[in-house]
């Protein structure tokens, strides 16, 4: 495939820009933005095929191995599901400049291939052979599919196989996602390992495992106790050991320590209390995970549980170094406990040169200012945070895009869409996220494309942020709260039929 340079800029579009300006400014927390933070568009939606929402891009995923980044993303929303096409964008020299494309034989949207949608792109690098796999979710109108299929490029990300088939042939799956062991000292160097969930069986998580570069995919294998949740994340430790958190009534993990022939149970990391996020955005509890380079992993998820009445959600997170034992949830101190601002979407990344004490955390996410907002005031941001010192402190918070409205987003089944997740990924010790940026519409067509942020660092200089005396002041665990929880609070009976679609 062509390399197609994307036009790299300093920002967005002087009219963008005088759009984003007109709708007002941030609350002070978020007011550290640096100067030197640029924009750059990485991709845009060019098809105009019904009944893709044009021009929109949404819910990225980035990994990064060494200065070469891939990401992948949906191409033109379909509002019932999926997308036209799945994106991908892939740069060599650290983020500087990028190529973009579509994955080929994939969706009837993009050319060649045989289903009218596909959903959820996820990138994983097999350090063994040189692969890199985009992982996604075939949909189509008119008979069942393969639960997931992998696209891969063995040039470095910039040409892509037609897609291999994971896993049974499915009326729907979700929310899948992909990770491969490139440690070279582990018993599973080289092994693959891909997570979904079954909704025709209560979202039943399913995992298949790898060992020839993704081109060939063992059988679909549950958890022991056959175990329900959505959105799980793979991560590998340095030892081989695979852990999986993922969301099921609240945020759990489950692991495999032989390869992916087995799957332990999973155990609880911790409870949700969600508030509802305004405006009709679709949103909510998913995890976002990350390891750092001795094998730690973090866990962040939003949550309302500092906050009185749940009235707002922070980010919050747990690290484990096994999988099965859990620290305490602690609070991202992005603003005030007595702030209005409504933090959601995290997307998490930890330099992998780092660890322990010291480990470099960044986090992008979007925000509102003020958590009581409609659909037409609401006002939609995107941020980043970090941490040189493992989560313990936290530098002030960067504005990175908007004021954003969200009639300028794409319908979906669950709400106006940005994506489900984001993603943080660290290239030679440089954070770097793909977001959604959206601008004014013109006339029905709309204007959300690929962005990333140059200049972002992990600052060790200036005032640091400590959530360190912060406390819950409820537990949605306690019967008796759950039962009557505060008006916007998703119970968790609620939150897998809210969470379930592509």
């Amino acid at each position: 495939m062509t390399r197609i340079l994307s036009h790299l800029f300093t920002g967005i579009s002087l009219l963008a820009c005088l759009a984003l300006l007109a709708l007002g400014a941030v609350p002070a927390a978020h007011s550290q933005e640096s100067p030197a933070v640029t924009l750059t568009e990485i991709s845009s939606d060019p098809f105009t095929v019904p009944p893709g929402q044009h021009a929109t891009e949404v819910e990225p995923h980035v990994l990064a191995n060494g200065v070469t980044q891939v990401a992948a993303f949906q191409t033109g929303r379909i509002a019932p599901g999926g997308a036209t096409a799945i994106g991908w964008a892939t740069s060599t020299d650290g983020g500087n400049t990028w190529a973009h494309g579509f994955l080929p034989g994939l969706t009837t949207g993009n050319g060649g291939g045989p289903y009218n949608a596909a959903s959820d792109p996820a990138v994983a690098y097999d350090a063994k052979r040189g692969v890199w796999m985009i992982a996604s979710l075939p949909i189509s109108n008119t008979s069942t599919t393969v639960a997931v299929v992998v696209s891969r490029s063995t040039d470095g990300g910039f040409t892509w196989d037609n897609p291999v088939n994971v896993g049974p042939k499915v009326n729907s799956s979700d929310k899948n996602w992909i990770v491969c062991d490139s440690y070279s000292t582990s018993p599973f160097y080289g092994n693959c390992y891909v997570e979904w969930d079954n909704p025709d069986t209560g979202d039943g998580i399913l995992m298949s495992t790898s060992s020839d570069g993704g081109l060939t995919w063992g059988p679909a294998t549950g958890t022991a106790n056959h175990s329900f949740g959505i959105g799980g994340q793979p991560l590998v430790q340095p030892n081989g050991t695979v852990v999986v958190p993922i969301e099921t009534n609240g945020i759990s993990s489950f692991i495999s320590t032989n390869g992916g022939t087995t799957w332990s149970a999973p155990v609880t990391v911790s409870n949700i209390q969600s508030h509802l996020d305004a405006g009709g955005i679709r949103s909510g509890p998913l995890p976002s995970a990350a390891v750092d380079g001795a094998g730690t992993v973090y866990v962040v998820w939003e949550d309302c549980r500092f906050r009185t009445k749940c009235s707002t959600n922070d980010l919050v997170f747990s690290t484990s170094t096994d999988g099965t034992h859990w620290s305490a949830v602690a609070r991202i101190p992005i603003d005030a406990t007595t702030s209005t601002v409504d933090h959601f979407i995290p997307g998490i990344g930890i330099d992998p040169a780092t660890s322990g004490a010291t480990a470099h955390v960044a986090v992008h996410y979007y925000f509102y200012p003020k958590s009581n907002c409609t659909q037409s005031t609401c006002q939609l941001y995107v941020g980043y945070i970090s941490s040189h010192t493992a989560g313990s402190t936290w530098s002030h918070p960067v504005k990175l895009a908007g004021p954003m409205k969200l009639t300028w987003l794409p319908n979906s089944q669950n709400g106006l869409m940005v994506g489900d997740y984001i993603a943080t990924a660290f290239s030679n010790g440089v954070p770097h996220g793909v977001f959604a940026v959206a601008a004014a519409k013109s006339g029905s067509t709309f204007n959300e494309a690929m962005y990333t942020a140059d200049g972002l660092t992990v600052a060790e200089a200036g005032p640091q942020l400590s959530s360190a005396g912060d406390k819950p002041l409820h537990d949605l665990s306690d019967p008796i709260e759950r039962e009557r929880p505060e008006k916007g609070v998703v119970p968790p009976s609620k939150r897998s039929a809210k969470r379930s679609s592509k």
